[in-house]
């Protein structure tokens, strides 16, 4: 068992709201996490077909006892259900009662939205964080590019399974039972495709038009594809800084993928070794070090502030993290070796808002030790929490 970080931020919560959701990808440890923290609460989940009967033939009486209190995993697969719990809710008064999870996170809060707003608190459980998983110590050692490949699921860890074979497993079950459902995609492969150059494009400006025209489908339909892979926990989006400090911006965002390792899977890497050596391994480390930012932030049950910048003149910062009237200003190197060339976009953006803006300036790279080097944080992938203090 994996020691997570949004532990006490659902405790918090079940003392304070009536219910509280937790949402987050197919297999981000919602399930194991939860029962852990509610080792007395009663546990149904709603995608067992015989449950799903006996909850819908009498939910009232199913649930309404003062001295139960539920998890209920993959609730989205009754709606009706919630308009039931509003009533219990209403009726006991017990804090902390229900605890639902799902994996369609995008209905469940609809749900949510429509039925127990103010009621209920929602918090975000994504894959590990390099601190979660080194918390077991066998992993502490580990090379980043193995850690990388193996991806932020517990699933492969616990499991044992192997690493292709388990994001195989992964990625057919939610194109099978997520997307076909949500999207209605009759060619499942043109849908595979996308995801594919989407992880070819990782850390990259996002263009609709690009995708919409090698997939062969409308710019609206790259648009409602992306809007899914969202709300799947899939990808994130980091938009570009809206402050224009005298020249030309790029206005477009970038996409990045929650966990390396599906990109890994997506693009056809096979091992740590393979990816150490990939063309794209600057883009994939890029894309772990700001996923585990917005992990971090997420654990604290806090939005996680983040924007690139990027001029047209092709001047570029990975990463801007507003904080309160200030900004963290990251840049990310895959290599492990420092090099003092490595700090010369840093430098240009100090120059650049010396007078406009307080910032704090960090390189991040793969090396194992952290130091400072004119007046900059240069650290270590694996003390990111420490320095950036979250």
């Amino acid at each position: 068992m994996f020691k997570r970080l949004l532990s006490s931020e659902i405790l918090d919560a079940a003392r304070a709201f009536y219910a509280l959701a937790v949402v987050g990808p197919r297999q981000s440890g919602k399930t194991t996490l939860l029962k852990s923290l509610f080792p007395h609460y009663r546990y149904v989940n709603l995608e067992e077909p015989d449950t799903l009967a006996r909850i819908q033939l009498d939910p009232r009486g199913f649930f309404d006892n003062a001295t139960e209190r539920w998890i209920i995993d993959e609730a989205q697969e009754y709606p009706e259900l919630f308009s039931y719990l509003l009533g219990i809710i209403d009726t006991h008064k017990i804090k902390g009662q229900f605890i639902l999870s799902g994996s369609k996170n995008f209905v469940l809060l609809e749900k949510i939205s429509q039925s127990l707003a103010g009621r209920i608190a929602i918090l975000e459980l994504l894959p590990l964080t390099y601190s979660e998983l080194t918390t077991e110590g066998t992993y502490t050692n580990a090379p980043v590019w193995d850690l990388l490949y193996q991806g932020s699921y517990p699933g492969p860890y616990h499991d044992g399974a192997k690493t292709e074979l388990w994001y195989k497993s992964y990625l057919t079950t939610y194109l099978h039972r997520d997307v076909r459902q949500l999207l209605q995609v009759k060619d499942l492969s043109q849908f595979h495709l996308f995801l594919k150059l989407c992880a070819g494009r990782n850390a990259q400006v996002l263009n609709h038009s690009e995708l919409g025209s090698i997939c062969g489908v409308s710019h609206s339909t790259i648009k409602s594809w992306i809007n899914i892979l969202e709300l799947s926990y899939i990808i994130f989006i980091v938009p570009p800084y809206y402050k224009n400090f005298n020249k030309r911006i790029v206005k477009s965002a970038k996409l990045y993928f929650y966990d390396p390792g599906l990109v890994c899977h997506l693009l056809g890497i096979e091992s740590g070794t393979h990816l150490a050596l990939h063309a794209d391994r600057g883009a994939i480390f890029e894309g772990y070090i700001i996923s585990e930012i917005v992990k971090h932030f997420c654990a604290k049950a806090k939005k996680a502030p983040l924007y690139f910048w990027g001029s047209q003149n092709g001047f570029e910062v990975d990463l801007l993290i507003e904080r309160g009237a200030s900004l963290q200003a990251v840049e990310i190197k895959s290599s492990a070796t420092f090099n003092t060339d490595f700090l010369v976009q840093l430098k240009k953006w100090q120059q650049l808002t010396e007078t406009s803006i307080s910032s704090q300036k960090y390189l991040i790279y793969s090396g194992a030790e952290s130091f400072t080097a004119s007046e900059i944080s240069v650290v270590s992938y694996r003390d990111i929490e420490t320095y950036l203090k979250f």
